[in-house]
């Protein structure tokens, strides 16, 4: 259309509109539209102010329950996120983080990378430091999506409300929530600055996995667990990787739940891109910044699988959890209220609060400093790992009918003796095989290493022995009522004699120790071992003789064992040994101290006696082996122990600064011993030595004193008869009997010594018996006789072989037994076998019980003449001149045998002699020094030879005593 056809249209409308009827109707239709409209906007008004106030009351209704939060209620809900707790060597040296189900560290803002703080604010909430703490638009958003059911949903929560769903509320989907969680968040931004709201956020958020597979939570966490980096030193690409993360964890995290690289990270590549595309928009980053962000390599950027503290060191992780979880859960009830002794009274509270103090312990973030000397440690464990020669690996069916495969195990515990810390243990071969601590929560007999600890300290301690006190190490029958007769025995399965307290403990005799502890047994011996820590002393099971060399009902772990064993270079006082040396929280303050009670258990004077004694054990005694594989000298005690069926051997020793002992046997107890391997007891002595070789390598000056042990006042160094362990008498020093050795001055011995009496004797065979009045005087001795009184007291009226109360020691061979006297059997001594070659006259013993010597004559025609008296137990043998000769042999009453066969020579033979047992009364002559015996000579009834005298026939028997075996380090 024309503009002149145009105004020609306008202009009739106009005309027609002038006119009067249209104008009414006009006028009419203006007014009911603008009634209509009026009404509309009315009840517009009043139903938007209806579904305001309804909305408001709604609202108001959801949450008319939400207590009004205090700031401190508000400021301990946002900071109060799970945080590993963290474990340090002694020195303040880092271990690692406990073994927790998620991973998390704290950092504050100024420690996180600006580009992570750019990347969440464009990602998560564009408004952030603009709005205060909801958008309304979002809200209204959201709002609509819900109700029209959108497929999708842009989401309508700031990172305050997020905060506040994640801490103080739950993930529940839920208008109730929601109005709680937007209310929360208006007064949380009152109270609270952007940055706090903002680094509260950043430490609660959780990242996914890292590269051990384990979940992590907080920027700081996922930066080093994603790329190895702190917070702090994230690029631009890596901020933007890790910002992406928290709107799917665990789907865009790059990691499997093995720690193993996902085959496709496409995702979450993109995902990064999205968050740097959000960063260019909000002009955080340029453009440059942005194409080169986005050609990072993330794949071949991220963190490698770093061991952790539980995997590096299984059982020390396990251990300082189980020991602070222990201390926390009275600490909890203290705070609570509850005092140690309700706790440990009530079962039911003591399980909650040591699941309260697990929890705690994972989620607190707690620094726990050990006493664990990380060089001793590594060299300790280095050693275990090297040492191959435990013993073999057994089969055997366990509880659940199976074939197991058991190596021989190794527990170890290194103890400072002044403080009670523990600088390093040995828990076992190998944490995959078994994951007990064989250093501290294995129970096990402790052998012959309770001898010192019981029988020796305690006899010292109340005056019933010192080193120098006399046991006789002979059978002995104990009787007990109620049960069968206990007869111990020694390792070696023999018997010693008289032996002083002193040499029976180097040598580990079971007798001595188990007399020695019968002195004491009623009056309360095992209240001494309690107080060293003993936890599981059985009072009606423990009480019998058998506890004095490791017969405990419970056992004891190498921990309690060495810690004992450090009394006594504590001068008689237990300290306890002990692991977590503080805790403190994340802001540094210091929950839990150790602090050491000593408890005085024994005299400096006794305990310095027992330490002097076990020296011998290293010196002379069942660990004579292990100075000689010692990397190093040091004033050394100690003492080694064989349980039952040698399923158990220790050794522990300790020295001025501290106390080292090691235990060795299998999980399922049985024999250590078998063929083609070194004896337990040995194998036990060497790991010994290559751990404590490896902890003197890691720290000499800690494991090797300058000082020695220092004798304390009340000492005093006496002599003593060795027989009785009373002062020397004149008959004991002539004895050769007379020892020295230091006493508590206390109960040094004050009585002198009456067990002997002078008496005559004379030999036969290898024993000694005591002469008749009859005994011709050549064949007597003089010696000493153990006085019957004495005897009856060693021995308790049991009947037991006498002999073995004389040890197998030159020493003692002049002392006679009141019982070995020998009658007159009536009868002639049986005749002897005569030879004789090179002017040596050598004759066969007679076959008679009771003979005492021999008597050698010359025979001259009719004449015979005694020539020489050689006892029973001198060698049967005589140079003699030309001549002929016939022995006699002479029985205890004096009575003589028929004459042997005539032995000439250089001269013919005369006739033979009288067959006369009377004896000339002429002194004989001494005969000559024996020779060497001949090789042939006359026979006798058996082999009679050719009788000719001539020395033609076979040499007599000459039978020697059979040696006996060598001691083989008995326990």
């Amino acid at each position: 259309m024309n503009r002149a056809n145009l105004h020609a249209s306008l202009q009739r409308i106009s005309t027609w509109l002038k006119q009067k009827r249209v104008s009414q109707k006009a006028r009419i239709t203006y007014g009911v539209i603008g009634n209509v409209l009026l009404l509309f906007f009315v009840m517009a008004t009043l139903g938007v102010a209806f579904v305001g106030a309804t909305g408001a009351g709604y609202f108001a209704s959801l949450v008319k329950e939400e207590p009004i939060r205090s700031y401190e209620s508000m400021e301990r809900d946002i900071y109060n996120y799970e945080q590993t707790s963290e474990l340090y060597f002694s020195d303040n040296v880092y271990l690692g983080k406990m073994r927790t189900d998620l991973e998390r560290e704290e950092v504050s803002l100024e420690n996180i990378s600006p580009y992570v703080r750019e990347a969440l604010i464009a990602t998560e909430d564009e408004y952030f430091f603009e709005h205060e703490g909801v958008v309304p638009k979002a809200i209204a958003r959201a709002l609509i999506q819900e109700f029209t059911n959108s497929s999708v949903q842009t989401g309508g929560s700031t990172l305050t409300q997020q905060l506040i769903k994640n801490q103080i509320l739950t993930n529940e989907v839920s208008f109730d929530r929601k109005a709680k969680e937007i209310l929360l968040a208006l007064r949380l931004e009152r109270f609270f600055e952007k940055d706090q709201i903002l680094e509260a956020y950043l430490n609660v958020s959780t990242f996914g996995r890292n590269a051990n597979g384990r979940n992590i939570a907080g920027i700081q966490a996922a930066a080093k667990g994603v790329f190895g980096v702190e917070a702090k030193d994230l690029t631009l690409p890596q901020a933007a990787y890790l910002a992406g993360l928290p709107q799917s964890p665990f789907g865009y995290t790059p990691f499997t739940n093995k720690g193993e690289v996902k085959q496709d990270l496409s995702p979450s590549i993109d995902r990064m891109k999205t968050v740097l595309e959000r960063m260019k928009r909000e002009e955080f980053i340029t453009e440059k910044e942005f194409n080169e962000a986005i050609s990072y390599d993330i794949k071949s950027n991220l963190a490698k699988p770093i061991a952790t503290s539980n995997e590096r060191y299984p059982w020390l992780s396990a251990e300082i959890e189980e020991r602070s979880k222990h201390i926390l859960k009275y600490i909890l009830a203290e705070q609570n209220g509850i005092t140690r002794e309700q706790l440990d009274q009530d079962e039911a509270e003591m399980g909650r609060y040591e699941t309260l103090a697990s929890r705690a312990l994972r989620q607190n973030g707690y620094r726990i400093h050990t006493t664990i000397d990380k060089q001793i440690f590594d060299k300790m464990e280095e050693a275990k790992d090297s040492y191959q020669g435990y013993g073999p690996t057994v089969t055997v069916t366990n509880e659940d009918g199976e074939a197991e495969e058991q190596p021989v195990q190794v527990g170890s515990i290194l103890i400072e003796n002044s403080t009670g810390k523990i600088l390093s243990f040995t828990g076992g071969r190998d944490f995959e095989t078994s994951q007990i601590n064989h250093a501290t929560q294995a129970y096990r007999s402790n052998g012959s290493t309770m001898k010192p600890l019981l029988s020796y300290a305690v006899s010292y301690e109340l005056g019933e022995a010192s080193p120098g006190t006399v046991w006789a190490d002979i059978p002995v029958t104990i009787q007990i009522p109620g049960q069968p007769p206990y007869e111990p025995g020694n390792y070696n399965n023999r018997f010693h004699g008289l032996v002083s307290s002193r040499f029976a403990l180097e040598k580990s005799y079971n007798i001595p120790a188990i007399q020695q502890y019968r002195t004491v047994i009623n009056q309360s011996p095992l209240e001494y071992l309690k107080k060293m820590g003993f936890s599981r002393i059985d009072d009606a099971n423990d009480s019998g003789p058998a506890v004095a060399i490791g017969g405990l009902t419970n056992g004891v772990t190498v921990e309690q064992n060495v810690n004992a064993f450090a009394t006594f270079a504590n001068q008689g006082k237990f300290i306890d040994a002990y692991l977590i040396e503080r805790i403190e929280d994340t802001q540094g303050n210091i929950l839990f101290e150790h602090k050491p009670e000593p408890v005085d258990v024994f005299s400096p004077q006794t305990a310095y006696l027992t330490l002097d004694v076990m020296r011998g054990v290293l010196t002379r005694g069942t660990a004579g082996s292990v100075p000689g594989q010692l990397a190093f000298s040091s004033d050394w005690a100690g003492k080694t122990g064989t349980s039952q069926e040698t399923k158990d051997v220790w050794f522990v020793g300790t020295n001025p600064n501290v106390t080292f002992g090691t235990w060795l046997g299998y999980k399922t107890p049985r024999s250590l011993e078998a063929r083609g391997v070194e004896s337990a007891s040995r194998r036990n002595l060497t790991v010994w030595s290559r751990l404590i070789n490896a902890a003197y390598e890691a720290k000499p000056e800690v494991v090797d004193p300058n000082e020695q042990f220092k004798m304390p006042g009340g000492i005093v160094r006496r002599s003593y008869c060795a027989i009785s362990g009373l002062l020397p008498s004149e008959a004991c020093s002539q004895a050769g009997l007379v020892e020295t050795d230091i006493f508590n001055a206390k109960f040094a011995p004050t009585k002198t010594d009456d067990s002997l009496i002078n008496t005559n004797y004379v030999t036969i065979g290898d024993k000694k018996y005591i002469a008749l009045d009859s005994t011709p005087a050549e064949f007597v001795q003089k010696g000493l006789l153990l006085a019957p009184e004495y005897v009856e007291s060693l021995t308790n009226g049991q009947e037991i072989d006498l002999q073995t109360l004389l040890p197998d020691n030159p020493k003692w061979n002049n002392i006679i037994l009141a019982d070995d006297t020998i009658s007159d059997d009536g009868s002639v001594p049986q005749t002897v076998n005569a030879v004789v070659r090179n002017s040596l006259l050598a004759w066969t013993p007679s076959t008679s019980p009771d003979v005492v010597g021999y008597y050698v004559y010359r025979v001259d025609g009719g004449k015979i003449t005694r020539v020489a008296a050689v006892k029973a137990g001198e060698e049967r043998r005589l140079t003699v001149s030309s001549g002929t000769y016939v022995v006699r042999a002479v029985d205890v009453a004096g009575k003589e045998s028929a004459n042997s066969n005539q032995l000439t020579f250089g001269q013919s033979k005369p006739a033979d002699p009288p067959a006369t047992s009377k004896p000339p009364k002429e002194k004989p002559p001494e005969s000559n020094p024996p020779a060497d015996p001949p090789t042939d000579g006359g026979g006798d009834e058996e082999n009679p030879g050719d009788g000719n005298g001539d020395g033609n026939g076979e040499e007599p028997t000459d039978p020697t005593d059979p040696s006996t075996p060598p001691e083989d380090n008995p326990e």
